[in-house]
């Protein structure tokens, strides 16, 4: 209990996730004209519904490594988030401006994993792909326990396995294709490298100011 009150005003700063999606509901349709980027190798990626299982579990993952960095390493915490942030923001001028598609294939029997891909075809229209959100997030993650001051080898294998697998199912569950996730790894990468130098107090400030304008913004509305 103490841990938590002592970080409860950083961790709100997470609400700013939430806020920022509900711009990629507004997004996640067609009516713009949407583009495939299917590649060869695209075509020799066979579908596996086991995937789903690491592609649902990202809800999870990057919730609970954004609270482990929150408590432990708040420095990286901010960092990681502004990545983030910016990066979903970044996505959403290019769904705006450059929209994707991914064809899905037909979906037979109603197993268990069967089930689980048709509550993700059916709860994401098959839009918004180009830079993959997943792979942005997963990936900054990656980079987040790579210059933690709580870095270890045995930390970096497990959240580096933990993230691969959820980009992988990206791709395996044909949500996206190899385009998608190269654009998100380039992304948080050059996000990432750019918010790592800022001051930690500076990129709290940055979210104060953003989480305070959007509490106004709907306290108006």
């Amino acid at each position: 209990m103490r841990i938590v009150k002592e970080n409860i005003l950083a961790l709100c700063l997470l609400l700013s996730i939430p806020l920022l999606n509900i711009i990629y509901q507004v997004l996640n349709d067609g009516e713009r004209g949407a583009r495939q980027l299917i590649t060869a190798v695209d075509h020799q990626i066979p579908f596996v519904e086991i995937f789903v299982v690491p592609y649902l579990l990202w809800y999870a993952f990057i919730f609970l490594m954004f609270v482990y960095f929150c408590i432990y390493d708040r420095a990286i915490y901010y960092r990681t988030l502004l990545s983030f942030c910016v990066g979903m923001l970044g996505c959403y001028v290019i769904y705006f401006f450059f929209q994707t598609t991914v064809p899905r294939p037909e979906l037979v029997g109603n197993g268990i994993l069967t089930s689980m891909v048709k509550y993700v075809y059916g709860a994401d229209q098959p839009f918004n792909c180009f830079p993959s959100i997943h792979v942005l997030s997963s990936y900054l993650m990656i980079l987040g326990i790579r210059h933690s001051k709580l870095w270890t080898i045995k930390k970096d294998i497990i959240v580096s396995t933990i993230a691969y697998s959820i980009i992988l199912s990206t791709l395996f569950v044909k949500q996206h294709v190899v385009l998608d996730v190269v654009a998100g790894v380039l992304l948080g990468s050059l996000l990432f490298k750019l918010f790592y130098y800022l001051e930690a107090e500076t990129v709290a400030s940055f979210f104060k100011r953003m989480f305070k304008t959007k509490l106004q913004s709907t306290e108006k509305s």
